[in-house]
């Protein structure tokens, strides 16, 4: 069945969704989560990162993958599958801060065992955006949008420098994305003449191949938070700023995320684009 694409008059004049559509530019064009946390540390995380031995760094880019892989199955499974719900954003935050106290109060040691956790924490609060914004949780599409929030926070070593703003970055998952919509939809692959539906074996080959792609971002991100909670000053009450820090980012993310997934559905991608980019061109206008 195709879907009807609406004129893009509507992102143009004074309407409710072009007001959705400044508010995304605004949430997703905003300053970067690493600026944030080293505001906040008062100290330049690339000198954190580079004093981290090359072992740890290593093992929390193994954790993240496993973390994101792990929260990604469970996260929504267990969340009530209501599209159009509020978003509890407070509740997210505050189950985030308790982990990130945790981690400040025992130190560097205490940072892998919180990883999971506060991984999922994360992980619920996008999801909670994507159904407030009437994304339907038993859809594989939404889990995998979920996932890419985690990629549109951070770069991977091997990014060009010059890849900036959201499309530019939402674009890493783009070829991993449309090849996993294409299996999972039973639709011809590569050639491969892959028809009919997939098993939870080829599925999971998918997610995992998604995860991967995310985890090279993310992880960069979460090597960032590790550093900056190791620096001696940070105790119990900075690890719960950091945390709190990070989930209200990545809240922030998703919700612009899923405007833009929305007004797509709406008027296509290339309408949307366009919109976008004409906005944050002249400033959120």
């Amino acid at each position: 069945m195709n879907q009807m694409i609406e004129p893009a008059e509507g992102l143009s004049a004074a309407t409710l969704d072009r007001a959705d559509l400044q508010r995304a530019v605004a949430l997703l064009e905003a300053p970067t989560i690493t600026a944030r946390m080293a505001n906040l540390v008062g100290t330049p995380l690339e000198f954190a990162v580079r004093a981290l031995p090359a072992s740890v760094s290593g093992r929390i880019h193994g954790a993240v993958e496993a973390a994101l892989y792990r929260s990604a199955q469970a996260a929504l499974l267990s969340m009530e599958n209501r599209p159009g719900r509020s978003a509890s954003t407070r509740w997210h935050k505050l189950a985030a801060a308790t982990t990130g106290a945790v981690g400040g109060a025992f130190g560097f040691t205490a940072l892998f065992l919180e990883l999971p956790v506060s991984t999922t924490i994360m992980m619920r609060a996008v999801a909670d955006v994507a159904r407030s914004e009437g994304r339907d949780l038993s859809d594989p599409a939404t889990r995998h949008a979920c996932l890419e929030v985690f990629a549109l926070g951070g770069k991977s070593g091997k990014d060009d420098a010059s890849e900036t703003g959201y499309y530019l970055a939402r674009g890493f998952t783009a070829d991993v994305m449309r090849h996993l919509s294409a299996e999972l939809a039973g639709r011809s692959l590569a050639g491969h003449g892959l028809t009919g539906g997939i098993g939870s074996k080829e599925t999971g080959k998918w997610l995992a191949k998604l995860v991967e792609k995310v985890a090279s971002r993310f992880g960069v991100v979460v090597t960032e938070k590790f550093a900056a909670q190791a620096v001696p000053i940070v105790g119990a009450a900075t690890g719960a700023a950091l945390n709190t820090m990070f989930t209200d980012y990545y809240q922030d993310v998703a919700r612009g995320h899923f405007i833009v997934k929305r007004l797509e559905l709406r008027y296509g991608e290339a309408a949307v684009r366009e919109a976008y980019n004409r906005i944050a061109a002249h400033g959120g206008r």
